[in-house]
């Protein structure tokens, strides 16, 4: 099925920006953002253990906080000896974005997500992406005002086809996309997760029952360069990955390629390797391009050359899903029939120009293409 061309497709993203700020004008309770929170909200995975002093448990770093200190991920804070989240119903970034920007490939192509974050997060990645709002304070950020209900109401009001938890760490702000997520399945609508992984078993089994697919940033593959870059650890990740596969949770992985940190094609082949063996041959793997951000502005955007090496070694490895990401108009950004090699979907950013799947299967050969496509 061919879609509208390009040029109107991009036309028509403008218009759908645009109406999307008239929506939250018309269903927001506060348009207009403001500095700080509304109030603290309790949080849920801690512990009290004396004097005051509690334990979260939400994510592996277990933070152990008296009252009036908050957790290392700027979002959680000890108040009289309860654990609040600061940031519930707070968003400080509330899109309509197209869900291939997520980014997911292999799941419900061409429909929107409406998106939101909060302040924090519960990693220090130097070269993050996002660094102005997860590497921030709630109390310090330009906020909405919008509980579970109104982003329920946003989205449906909006067309969209589903939530999205993204930008910053969705783990921080825990409470209020469970809470929306819950409301978000009773309105017949999807729950998309872009995270970094870290987060505790049991509370990502339980967020598991309401969420419909996750793209988790797999930042390199070694113990080293989580602690070097990230101030963080890969096993917690790699438990996180192999989490969603048992609970059947569609999943997408992004591995952000940094020059001279985890580009070896050492590295990238181990990393397709375990993938391979661990999730299977299916999950897409998006290899996305570096940009300067953050603490490492010193560096070079990722070669083109270095994106598609890390492409065929993925291919080579057995993975029928690789992607390139952040170079528009690339052909590695399509989505190819393993058994044919036929391209199936025809993407230029965000944008599907050509959908050639019929019933998830390629309509050329008839090989069953992995993903959720209705």
């Amino acid at each position: 099925m061919i879609t509208k061309p390009f040029t109107k497709r991009y036309l028509w993203l403008i218009v759908l920006v645009v109406l999307g700020i008239i929506v939250l004008y018309a269903y927001g309770k506060n348009a207009e953002p403001e500095k700080g929170f509304i109030e603290p909200h309790p949080a849920l995975y801690y512990e009290s253990i004396g004097k005051g002093i509690v334990q979260c448990h939400l994510c592996p770093r277990h933070c152990v906080l008296a009252p009036g200190q908050w957790g290392f991920c700027r979002a959680r804070k000890n108040i009289d000896g309860k654990l609040y989240s600061m940031s519930y119903g707070n968003p400080c970034a509330v899109h309509i974005d197209p869900i291939e920007k997520k980014p997911f490939s292999h799941f419900l192509p061409g429909t929107r997500a409406f998106s939101i974050a909060t302040a924090g997060c519960n990693m220090r990645c130097i070269f993050c992406q996002n660094w102005e709002i997860s590497q921030a304070n709630p109390e310090t950020t330009l906020n909405y005002q919008l509980m579970p209900g109104d982003v329920v109401k946003l989205a449906k009001a909006y067309k969209c086809d589903s939530i999205a938890y993204t930008y910053s760490e969705p783990t921080n702000f825990y409470e209020y996309m469970l809470d929306t997520a819950k409301l978000a399945h009773k309105a017949g609508l999807k729950n998309v997760y872009h995270s970094n992984g870290f987060i505790n078993e049991k509370p990502l089994r339980e967020l598991c029952l309401y969420l419909d697919a996750a793209d988790i940033d797999l930042k390199g593959f070694s113990e080293e360069f989580y602690e070097k870059m990230s101030q963080a650890s890969l096993a917690p990740v790699l438990r996180t990955l192999k989490i969603l596969k048992d609970e059947n949770v569609h999943l997408e992985i992004t591995n952000l390629i940094v020059p001279g940190e985890n580009d070896s094609p050492e590295m990238i082949r181990k990393m397709c390797e375990w993938i391979k063996k661990n999730l299977g041959p299916d999950v897409p793997l998006h290899f996305a391009r570096f940009w300067p951000q953050y603490r490492l502005q010193n560096l070079q955007p990722t070669p083109v050359e270095t994106l598609e090496s890390a492409w065929q070694i993925a291919l080579d490895c057995g993975l029928h899903y690789p992607m390139i990401g952040n170079i528009p108009g690339h052909p590695g950004e399509d989505t190819y029939c393993p058994e044919c090699g036929r391209k199936v979907i025809d993407r230029k950013g965000y944008i599907v120009v050509e959908n050639n799947l019929v019933d998830g299967k390629c309509k050329f050969c008839g090989f069953p293409i992995a993903g959720i496509w209705e």
